[in-house]
């Protein structure tokens, strides 16, 4: 059974590796580069958007709490 598990995980790193090589350098590299940044950069935006979200929230909050 070692023999067997080695060769299993012998050959899940190769095939990691040669898929990151074909996204590399690979058909639809580009794009797939392209569209993980577009990715990267609508998550940033909605981080960024929650964060003046709740910034926005606690700043009315605080404001209604003088108010009273």
């Amino acid at each position: 059974m070692e023999i067997t598990r080695k060769a299993k995980e012998e050959l899940e790193a190769r095939i990691e590796k040669i898929e990151g090589f074909i996204a590399k350098k690979g058909l639809g590299s580009t794009y797939l580069q392209k569209a993980q940044k577009t990715q990267r950069d609508l998550n940033l935006a909605i981080v960024l958007g929650g964060i003046i979200l709740i910034a926005g929230i606690a700043i009315w909050m605080n404001g209604e709490n003088k108010e009273r």
